[in-house]
């Protein structure tokens, strides 16, 4: 009798909990619930979020206030983006491949691509400290497991990542050898170093700094899509919470 007694207060509670979190998401204006539903759910000590969300800034709200209600003592992350282009997991992981072949920042990483059925080495690299990427697709998420010399590569490895059109989800596993604190200034270097690497975005007269993990984005930039692609860009920057989008629009000259 106790134990039913104290298994209807958990479930309570657990419905309390599931409720004050989608009271938190429906007054948040990025999160649409009825065309994105999220499914909350309690699996022993943790909240579980579940479902395709529009976008990556969606995804990290939504993890942020549920780990911000009171009561969360654990948040297991099952978030995936919906995404306009469908992949298969084998095109995924040619992308992939491709992608981080070409990138000079990896030409001593040994590389390794996997997805179900299928393993490849890409690259052995020779250069010390050894430094490997191996990675896999499965579903549409990426993850990203081995070693890297610094937090800047781990954080850029993961963007590419997500670069790819296909790509639902990415988990970045990768350890730093040597380990680096990791701080806010870690966080706008990599910031600038994606926004760099972006074929598209001129980074010129982009200014960014990170205040508590909320990077701020100032500046110029020519048409409302490059402000949306800079703003975009750091939102998929690993440890990234928050980003301030404060660039105009270039004006321009008369005829």
């Amino acid at each position: 009798m106790a134990w039913d007694v104290q298994r209807a207060i958990d479930v309570e509670t657990e419905a309390s909990l599931a409720k004050r979190i989608r009271a938190a998401f429906e007054h948040e204006a990025r999160i649409n619930l009825h065309r994105h539903p999220i499914r909350i759910s309690v699996e022993g000590d943790a909240v579980v979020l579940e479902g395709d969300v529009e976008n990556i800034a969606v995804k990290k709200t939504a993890l942020g206030i549920a780990a911000a209600t009171p009561g969360v003592t654990g948040l297991v992350d099952r978030l995936r983006i919906a995404r306009p282009t469908r992949m298969t997991d084998a095109e995924i992981r040619d992308h992939l491949r491709d992608t981080l072949e070409e990138e000079p920042a990896f030409r001593d990483v040994t590389l390794l691509v996997q997805s179900p059925g299928r393993r490849e080495s890409i690259r052995k690299a020779q250069a010390e400290p050894y430094a490997v990427i191996d990675a896999a697709v499965d579903d549409g998420v990426v993850t990203l497991n081995g070693q890297l010399p610094s937090l800047s590569h781990k954080r850029l490895a993961g963007v590419l990542a997500w670069w790819i059109p296909g790509t639902r989800d990415v988990v970045n596993g990768m350890e730093v050898v040597p380990d680096q604190v990791d701080n806010d200034d870690e966080i706008t270097d990599a910031v600038r170093l994606v926004l760099e690497k972006d074929r598209l975005v001129d980074e010129t007269e982009i200014r960014a700094h990170t205040s508590n993990r909320v990077v701020t984005l100032e500046g110029l930039v020519p048409n409302d899509r490059i402000r949306e692609m800079a703003e975009v860009d750091a939102w998929l920057v690993l440890g990234v919470a928050g980003v301030v989008n404060r660039l105009e629009l270039q004006a321009t000259s008369p005829s």
